[in-house]
């Protein structure tokens, strides 16, 4: 239960930071708004080491799997700022969905994992609530924005980082990996500042601070959520993510969704709870 309590909670501040990144975007471009995310989130998870271990675990085995991993977790972030700045938050959300999809479907390419006949049912009916989120012509008859393919990069890319993540998890601890999540990430979107950097207020310091500090404190509770629950009870509430970002739509940004992106995010959750379930007696 302490694991379970612990996912939603992470779930709901994942939400918070990504509804307080599409307010920031209304006035700062994109690519500042997640330097801000990834500067003052590694910022903090560097104190916490520092206060913690007394020193800084920066010393890895892999330091350019490091690297490659934390830069594709920044080009996740800028396509997906990028596409909160143009379509609503449960659209961009549910349309995201399709990461745990797309990471099976790596897992078996790249790792060589075992995945069942269940399973790839469960990751083709998901692909298939991907298109009806995406509202192809054939389905809707017009031409949705651009804006609509970005969530989908940002799933690529983020089922990449999971199969990094865990090509790491055999060559380094895990504290060395979470202190580098965020190193090389912020080096590379502070180089981008002196093209695009907007000079915020007090108080909008105050915000771009706070949404680095969510992601933190997310990816924390993610962690220890993980630690006290199986990821077969964890994975499929995930896609409780949904309802917070489509109650924060309506209530921050009078976003209302439709019944293609509901009836996506539904065909979604379907084929991801069916390909995360363990099967008894075997894998997959």
């Amino acid at each position: 239960m302490r694991g379970v309590l612990l996912q939603l909670l992470a779930l709901l501040i994942f939400v918070a930071m990504d509804t307080s990144i599409k307010w920031m975007t209304g006035g700062f471009p994109p690519a500042q708004v997640i330097w801000a995310r990834f500067l003052f989130s590694f910022a903090a998870v560097a104190l916490f080491f520092r206060l913690w271990l007394g020193r800084l675990p920066w010393r890895s085995r892999a330091p350019g799997l490091q690297a490659l991993r934390s830069l594709t977790l920044l080009g996740c972030s800028l396509l997906f700022a990028t596409a909160l700045s143009r379509i609503p938050l449960a659209d961009a959300t549910a349309v995201g969905f399709a990461s745990p999809l797309l990471t099976i479907a790596l897992a078996a390419l790249v790792l060589k994992e075992p995945v069942g006949a269940r399973r790839w049912l469960g990751v083709g009916i998901g692909f298939a609530g991907v298109m009806v989120a995406l509202r192809p012509p054939f389905l809707t008859g017009f031409v949705p924005d651009w804006g609509y393919l970005l969530p989908l990069g940002t799933a690529l890319g983020f089922a990449w980082y999971q199969i990094l993540t865990r090509r790491l998890a055999a060559l380094d601890d895990a504290r060395v990996t979470i202190f580098h999540t965020g190193l090389a990430a912020t080096l590379a979107a502070s180089l981008l500042q002196p093209f695009v950097f907007a000079p915020p207020t007090a108080g909008q310091w105050a915000l771009l601070a706070g949404v680095g500090l969510l992601g933190a404190v997310g990816h924390g509770l993610l962690v220890m959520a993980y630690a006290r629950a199986p990821a077969s009870l964890l994975a499929p509430l995930s896609y409780s993510q949904l309802v917070w970002a489509t109650l924060a739509g309506v209530l921050v940004f009078g976003e209302r969704p439709d019944g293609w992106t509901l009836l996506g995010a539904l065909v979604i959750a379907l084929g991801g709870v069916l390909a995360t379930l363990p099967q008894r007696g075997r894998p997959g």
